[in-house]
């Protein structure tokens, strides 16, 4: 018997319908003590790759010791603030190469620079529409911090400068609460899978939102790694900024379940990929 319109139909339906995807991958709720397992497993990485990622961190060093010699040289501390927290709002995309390696070595694939940087320039397109909205929540931020800063005066004495800070950092926070939710698993989504920037932030905001205490500790060790690194004049940040990087990527393995979506560009071409 001939095959009716209608089960044709059906059938492409059902074919179409195979490729729907959600607009936000499942998560897994993690323990409070999750970050430290993830530390852990970043250590790992980090002594599997020491030269490119300690070469990472050493850069990262050396960026911020730059940012403070202009703001020493402008005489501004509200400057050296601005700009460090700017370099941090931006980290996350910063640290994709990182990303790519933690990748790379749960993939059993054998580390490579040229590899990160062949994933990288893959994914920019969805990577540069996440550095666009990175840098519209942080210009909002420096606009917000130029306006509190009207409100003190030229030379301002120790009480002033407590308030100032207090204040600063209450605002600060709020903006750096946005990026720690939209960046904390959206940027390794967009490298390990073949995902839009959108179901990525979604993904990311909430995972966040769902493993409020866990993510709560997790920004806290990051605080703490970046003020260690600060205290130590910037020497700390050689080690502890890839350590946070390569950790980030577990954070990302062990809370977000991803395998609706196609495994993404350079390891996903290989077979070697399906192995995990």
């Amino acid at each position: 018997m001939p095959e009716t319109n209608n089960d044709t139909n059906s059938k492409i339906n059902k074919d179409e319908a195979q490729y729907v995807q959600p607009m936000v991958a499942p998560c897994r709720k993690v323990s409070v003590g999750a970050p430290l397992r993830w530390l852990k497993k970043g250590w790992s990485d980090l002594i599997q790759v020491p030269r490119i990622s300690l070469t990472y961190g050493l850069v990262m060093t050396l960026i911020s010791v730059l940012i403070t010699y202009v703001a020493y040289q402008a005489y501004s501390i509200v400057l050296a603030i601005a700009m460090t927290a700017g370099f941090f709002f931006l980290g996350p995309i910063i640290a994709i190469g990182l990303y790519s390696l933690s990748r790379q070595i749960s993939n059993q694939v054998e580390p490579q620079f040229l590899r990160c940087l062949r994933e990288g320039k893959k994914n920019m397109g969805n990577e540069m529409v996440l550095s666009f909205m990175f840098l519209i929540v942080f210009l909002v931020w420096a606009r917000a911090a130029s306006m509190l800063h009207i409100f003190f005066p030229t030379t301002m004495q120790a009480g002033d400068w407590v308030t100032f800070l207090g204040v600063g950092t209450l605002v600060g926070a709020i903006f750096a609460a946005i990026i720690f939710c939209v960046g904390a698993f959206s940027i390794p989504m967009l490298m390990d899978r073949k995902v839009d920037t959108v179901t990525a932030v979604i993904t990311s905001i909430n995972a966040v939102l769902k493993n409020k205490l866990a993510m709560f500790f997790w920004g806290m060790l990051i605080v703490t790694l970046v003020l260690i690194g600060i205290v130590t004049f910037y020497l700390g940040f050689v080690v502890l900024l890839p350590l946070v990087g390569h950790a980030t990527w577990h954070a990302y393995k062990e809370t977000i379940d991803a395998d609706a979506w196609e495994l993404g560009p350079g390891l996903g071409e290989s077979a070697t990929e399906t192995s995990k």
